[in-house]
C-alpha cells in the first residue's frame, strides 16, 4: 500500500499511548531486555557523534544546559 508508510517512530510511555487515544494503531512493545538498552546505548552514541560533527562544521559551542 502506498499510503501505509512509516511517518514517525517513537519510545512512548503507557500514559503518553493512553493520550493519543483509540486512533492510535500500531504499537509493538519492547521488553525490558539486555540488548534493547544496547539499542538506547547506540541511538545515543549516534546522536552524540552527530551533534559533535555538526559543531565541527558550524564552528559553534554546544549549548549550556
Amino acid at each position: 500500500m502506498a499510503d501505509d508508510r512509516i511517518v514517525a517512530l517513537g519510545l512512548l510511555t503507557s500514559t503518553e499511548v493512553k493520550l493519543l487515544g483509540p486512533q492510535f494503531k500500531r504499537l509493538w512493545p519492547v521488553d525490558e531486555t539486555p540488548c534493547f538498552e544496547g539499542l538506547l546505548d547506540a541511538i545515543d552514541e549516534a546522536d552524540r557523534q552527530l551533534q559533535t560533527s555538526k559543531l565541527a562544521e558550524t564552528g559553534s559551542r554546544p549549548p549550556e544546559r
